[in-house]
């Protein structure tokens, strides 16, 4: 059976891809970046769309209808919108513009789109940063005894309480889950932690038992993990690097090398080590040079001078692993990891080619969604499309 689907800002295509091995067919999509849309229409063939997917760029520029006559549809009768506004403005890092910025406000288009094409269910993806962001962003070094009190619109995860849940929920009046998971739960070999919200319209993900205690659904209840850190629950343990490159040839890797000088120093560092070798086997004076204005920084420097181990999971995939900040340096060779590395970590197959200069593939590899994640949730949701029963439907909650 064909369950049709509308895929926005698709980027490179991970999530897509990962739905439609679960059973989906994606028959449009949206997708702004030039090389994204290069990369998408050069893959056609390994992502089973043929000829059969229209291609939409800016989606500023179309309709709900547009996108429903492409698929040759009516509204309801999609199975699934999916896809991830850009998520920068909702980061935890940089500036947090949130909805005021103009990637933050195609939130909004998405909301309508959502509204115009009323899929069964959607599935809408983002940074955990989304969880805590203000409407009206004030920096923290503005926060505290010495300003005046912060506004509705600037209390953090107003965003959410304001905005997101009463979109979905009371204007659009879905049902909906949601919730921070790490693909590393799910058989990825990368601890990459994402939110995710999964709506239905017609009310089958089960969480009516929660809703009357007042409490939301945990998303790992409609999501169960299939795979635990420490390998809890008789679940096994979460994949490696060495899981995700194993039997991989790359050899002529491409990437983008360091400075001498940046090499000289990860030279001097084991696999599984970071900073803190460093500090630990070298004089403070070498550290602060390496280090540079981090050195005197609290917190959030596990990623200098990283070198990664095949025998740990890889940390989250960034758009660029040269970042000081970031470090994401080959287990054994001193170079950051390849394309074709980044590739496997996010599960794309080695036939999967990326258009554009080095670093846009870094880029768009890093952005995307790890398809194992996407087609665990993607049969998660053909599940509960395949079930006719409803107590069987509501069985998720069942232990409230």
């Amino acid at each position: 059976m064909s369950y049709p689907t509308f895929s926005l800002f698709t980027g490179a295509g991970g999530l897509d891809i990962g739905l439609e091995k679960a059973g989906f067919e994606v028959r449009a999509c949206v997708e702004i970046d030039d090389d994204c849309r290069r990369t998408l229409q050069t893959n056609t063939k390994r992502m089973r769309w043929g000829n059969k997917v229209r291609f939409f760029r800016d989606i500023n520029e179309i309709t709900a209808n547009d996108l429903l006559q492409a698929a040759k549809l009516l509204p309801g009768e999609a199975y699934l919108l999916a896809g991830g506004p850009p998520c920068q403005s909702f980061s935890t890092a940089g500036n947090r513009q949130s909805i005021r910025d103009p990637r933050g406000s195609l939130l909004y288009k998405y909301v309508e789109m959502v509204g115009d094409t009323r899929p069964r269910f959607f599935v809408f993806e983002n940074v955990r940063g989304i969880l805590s962001a203000a409407i009206k962003h004030r920096p923290l070094k503005k926060r505290g005894p010495s300003y005046p009190p912060l506004e509705p619109e600037e209390e953090l995860g107003s965003l959410l309480k304001q905005v997101i849940l009463p979109l979905f929920r009371d204007e659009l009046g879905y049902e909906v889950v949601f919730g921070l998971v790490s693909a590393a739960d799910y058989g990825v070999p990368q601890d990459r932690q994402r939110v995710l919200f999964i709506g239905s319209r017609d009310r089958e993900l089960g969480t009516e038992p929660y809703a009357r205690k007042g409490i939301e659904m945990p998303i790992k209840f409609l999501l169960p993990p299939t795979h635990n850190r420490k390998g809890k629950n008789g679940l096994p343990t979460w994949k490696t690097l060495g899981d995700a490159l194993e039997g991989l040839h790359d050899p002529k890797p491409e990437y983008t090398p360091y400075s001498p000088a940046r090499k000289q120093v990860f030279e001097l560092i084991p696999p599984g080590h970071n900073w803190r070798y460093i500090r630990d086997n070298f004089d403070d004076e070498f550290t602060q040079k390496v280090m540079g204005g981090a050195y005197s920084s609290s917190g959030g420097r596990v990623g200098f001078w990283r070198r990664l181990s095949f025998d740990k999971h890889c940390p989250t995939l960034v758009t660029s692993p040269t970042q000081k900040a970031t470090g994401l340096c080959h287990p054994i060779e001193t170079r950051p990891l390849s394309v074709r590395e980044y590739a496997r970590i996010q599960q794309f197959s080695d036939e999967y080619e990326f258009a554009g200069t080095t670093a846009s593939k870094y880029r768009q590899i890093g952005n995307a969604v790890p398809i194992g994640l996407s087609h665990y949730v993607g049969k998660r949701l053909i599940e509960i499309i395949e079930t006719d029963s409803t107590e069987d439907k509501s069985a998720f909650a069942s232990v409230i």
